[in-house]
């Protein structure tokens, strides 16, 4: 057979394996700190690569489209996110941005997605600005906002018995929007508590040592903490070395999620009050369904980080399917009382300040077979504790 008749006979049998058209999937930019926070991000980039596996196993989006995500590192600063954020719409061509996970990185995409007129579902950065001061029509956040986080646990301190608080947090937008508004819903609930030393260690560079010694000079009698990965082991470990947790309560927030409960080990304190991610009770047919996939597919448990990223996929296929498009306009319009169902039950984006009311659970710690958990636990809503409209309407600005 000569070259050419080989040349068309190949061309002819290439043809018949060659799909009728092909489909272009509908992409998405997703960004977050890999490389800088890599115990939350990297079991949460599972949870959205389990969702996006089977919402494209089961027809995809708009009717037969994959739903295809193009993830970016932004190495927890927001000038590397913002260069992927371009890179992601201007070459990538993506509809959407989601993802990050610090609050500064957050906002920063944002602000970038105001400016460019493309949707951001922001999946993780927790601070109140992302949906009410600096809120902004083409930005949505899925995970719940530190106030609702802060009121869970304020309505829990109100119960005890304790007057004098201190407090530790990180010093950058979400953990002074944390003690911020712990401060005002305790003191609400409870006029006769008051605030007696607070300390504020720079994001993962917390020293400690004095920090601890700061705090236990303020003779508290309960402690609020805010601080988390590598700064929570080190703050754990310091503190119960020099007594700081003996005979007081410690209210916590995000520490009773495995993230930051595994790291722990054998050194997680007992009897904290903490908001976090009890997988391994939680029994509803749609958790227990989730969970197993997830197991079957990375022979590991899940983390918060994986419950988060897999919501957000289903988020993302939610709001493409409701939109009936892949135009910004109608993406925006159908994230607006957007509901679905998830394996930590539904969830819905509020209009009136595009946040979701995925809730939190709160509970204790404990340690157990040398390993933390989180004990004593229930769900409470997002709904049930975020602000009505009337007073949102005081938080946004004007559109």
């Amino acid at each position: 057979m000569s070259l050419r008749a080989f040349a068309a006979v190949l061309a002819i049998t290439t043809g018949l394996w060659a799909p009728a058209h092909a489909v272009e999937p509908v992409k998405i930019g997703e960004i977050n700190s890999y490389s800088r926070i890599p115990a939350f991000t990297l079991p949460y980039r599972k949870g959205w690569e389990l969702a996006v596996e089977q919402i494209n196993a089961n027809g995809g989006v708009l009717g037969g489209r994959p739903l295809e995500i193009i993830s970016r590192d932004d190495a927890g600063t927001p000038e590397q996110a913002l260069t992927a954020a371009n890179e992601l719409v201007r070459r990538e061509k993506v509809v959407m941005l989601a993802g990050t996970y610090l609050s500064n990185v957050g906002l920063a995409v944002a602000d970038y997605a105001a400016k460019k007129k493309v949707v951001f579902l922001a999946s993780e950065p927790l601070t109140d600005a992302m949906t009410w001061s600096h809120g902004n029509a083409y930005t949505f956040r899925l995970r719940p906002s530190t106030y609702v986080q802060s009121a869970i646990l304020a309505q829990e301190a109100a119960k005890l018995p304790a007057k004098r608080w201190v407090t530790i947090a990180p010093n950058y937008e979400y953990g002074q929007s944390a003690v911020r508004n712990f401060k005002t819903l305790l003191k609400a609930a409870r006029p006769d508590v008051e605030f007696v030393g607070e300390q504020w260690p720079a994001l993962f560079k917390l020293d400690a040592g004095p920090t601890v010694e700061a705090l236990d000079q303020a003779k508290p009698d309960a402690i609020f903490n805010v601080t988390f990965s590598s700064d929570l082991s080190k703050f754990v470990r310091e503190g119960t070395a020099r007594g700081l947790f003996a005979n007081r309560v410690v209210v916590s927030l995000l520490t009773g999620e495995p993230d930051y409960l595994v790291p722990l080990g054998a050194e997680t304190p007992s009897g904290w009050i903490v908001t976090g991610y009890p997988w391994d009770t939680i029994a509803t047919p749609e958790h227990t369904a989730f969970v197993t996939a997830y197991q079957a597919k990375y022979h590991e448990d899940p983390r918060m980080g994986t419950l988060v990223g897999y919501n957000m996929g289903l988020a993302l296929k939610a709001v493409i399917d409701r939109a009936g498009s892949t135009n910004a306009k109608d993406l925006m319009q159908a994230f607006k009382d957007l509901r679905f169902d998830s394996p930590s039950g539904p969830i819905t984006f509020r209009a009136c300040d595009h946040q979701s009311t995925m809730g939190s659970w709160i509970g204790r710690t404990a340690l157990m077979n040398g390993q933390g958990r989180m004990v004593d636990w229930r769900y409470v809503d997002g709904g049930d504790v975020l602000p009505d409209a009337a007073v949102v309407k005081k938080l946004r600005p004007a559109p």
